[in-house]
């Protein structure tokens, strides 16, 4: 019996798609592939309760070397159960939800794993309503291990998936400023992207240049698998330095930043004084919140669990409410779709990593729509002759921060972080100076005052490795490592955490 069931990563599938020297070994083979294509064709027949023979399907890759067999195999999986299979080529994964919920296709899957390594690959896959949950790819991993070994299928056909997505784009922008088709609101404006070697490299070349932009100086808009530039993730300080001083090189308007599937994003802002802003993380949900608060007034700001205190702040001071919820987009996005439905108007979510999903746009995490939710505002922003920036002025930030991912040792590591996180939030409770932050949803939240770190940590579990990630903030210097230096203290306690890399902060 073939067991699929280590490819689940959340709501998507991961695994080893290529041999590396060093690497791990290759587990989403092509039969693999093979196997989920034929499972999510037989899911999808479960879901809408129509035949094989009624659904279309469309599969998109990234720039990764494995993702063209990869997307054969899962059209030949596809086409085996009887579910007529389509490959669309290079593509970004919101394009792909895009070609379910307006280009009548009924389901997609792109082809990729976001930015982990080149040996790596996976899938992510959408329907008509919106992306798969944890649930529904556990239900198909397990269908995958029921494929039959062999049979006849027919070839796959080809579809354009990325036409449509970016003319949707291009009129969004348009309609938004008042503006005919053929304007070019972009003109006498440089605007440079970092797509990493991706698949955001449409972005410069289909939205910005038709639109009137200069884009000289633009990087890695080639797609390389290999990523041999830099990490496609608008996280990493390396990609975002990148990015950062080519702004300040070319005097660049803004410069973009995408993951390699285009569902994260970041951007840089010139400062005014030669320098550059970067926004990414606390300061791009504190910009698009106020843009948004521009447009629809008081919201509801769903965010991740690691957002500081300096953007909560923020936010209510524009008089929204921020709700701080659990690590993971799929997370945040569900929690604003559960306050949505219960009435509240939580119309933003947004992850610090750069997922950030609207009410207005299928609550679908699209970094090129978020650029161009900024795109737009820079225009008005320049016509009014303000800059960009001055929307988050009032964003007030940590003089320190930190991370620190501390290392399970135990097999069974599920008891070992609950009795962790139980004891951090017992010991705290009855310390001078500190207290425990209520209705948080993941781990343990701590602020301390002046004295004993001035700022706050938060210790949780990982959401799939044995690791307790620590995240530390402060409002002054040398704060950050009296916090980590309490917490380790009381660690010490747990034999089965590696606290070393908290001590690197004191």
């Amino acid at each position: 019996m073939k067991d699929y069931s280590s490819l689940q990563n959340g709501s998507d599938v991961r695994g080893v798609a290529l041999a590396v020297e060093g690497g791990k070994p290759v587990d989403l083979t092509l039969e693999a592939a093979r196997d989920i294509g034929y499972a999510f064709g037989r899911w999808l027949t479960e879901r809408t309760g129509r035949g094989a023979n009624e659904l279309r399907c469309a599969i998109g890759t990234d720039s990764r070397v494995t993702g063209p067999e990869l997307a054969r195999a899962i059209a030949a999986g596809l086409g085996l159960f009887g579910v007529s299979a389509s490959i669309s080529g290079m593509a970004s994964t919101p394009a792909m939800f895009m070609c379910c919920a307006e280009g009548g296709f009924d389901g997609g899957i792109m082809v990729t794993a976001s930015h982990l390594p080149c040996e790596r690959n996976g899938m992510k896959f959408f329907t008509k309503e919106s992306g798969l949950e944890k649930a529904d790819i556990k239900r198909i991993l397990t269908l995958a291990a029921e494929a039959p070994e062999a049979g006849d299928f027919p070839e796959p056909g080809l579809c354009d998936v990325m036409t449509p997505y970016t003319e949707g784009l291009k009129k969004k922008i348009l309609t938004a400023l008042g503006l005919p088709e053929g304007a070019r609101p972009f003109e006498g404006m440089r605007i440079i992207v970092d797509a990493g070697n991706g698949a955001g490299g449409f972005f410069a070349e289909r939205i910005l240049a038709p639109l009137g932009a200069d884009t000289a100086g633009s990087l890695y808009l080639e797609p390389d698998g290999h990523f041999p530039n830099h990490q496609p993730n608008p996280e990493n300080a390396e990609a975002m330095a990148c990015i950062t001083s080519a702004v300040i090189d070319t005097q660049a308007d803004m410069g973009i930043i995408f993951d390699t599937d285009v569902d994260r994003a970041g951007a840089v802002l010139p400062d005014g004084r030669g320098g550059a802003l970067a926004l990414d993380r606390n300061r791009l949900i504190a910009i698009m919140t106020a843009i948004l608060y521009r447009q629809y007034g008081p919201i509801t700001v769903v965010t991740d669990s690691i957002t500081s205190t300096g953007l909560a702040e923020f936010i209510e001071g524009l008089g929204c409410r921020h709700h701080r919820f659990k690590r993971g987009y799929r997370n945040v996005i569900g929690e604003a779709q559960r306050l949505m439905r219960e009435g509240e108007n939580a119309i933003f979510a947004m992850e610090t990593s750069g997922h950030g999903a609207l009410h207005e746009n299928y609550f679908l995490d699209d970094g090129a729509y978020v650029i161009v939710k900024l795109l737009i505002e820079l225009v008005r922003a320049r016509g009014e002759g303000r800059s960009l920036t001055d929307l988050i002025a009032a964003l007030r930030e940590p003089a320190e921060s930190a991370e620190a991912r501390l290392p399970v040792g135990s097999p069974d590591f599920a008891p070992v972080t609950q009795r962790v996180l139980e004891r951090v939030e017992e010991y705290f409770a009855g310390v001078e100076g500190f207290s425990i932050v209520p209705n948080n949803y993941e781990g343990v939240r701590v602020n301390a005052d002046k004295d004993r770190g001035d700022g706050w940590f938060l210790i949780r579990r990982s959401l799939h490795d044995p690791l307790m990630p620590v995240n530390i903030e402060s409002d002054s210097e040398g704060g950050a490592a009296k916090l980590a230096r309490a917490l380790a203290e009381l660690l010490g306690e747990f034999p089965e955490l590696d606290t070393a890399p908290l001590a690197k902060l004191f």
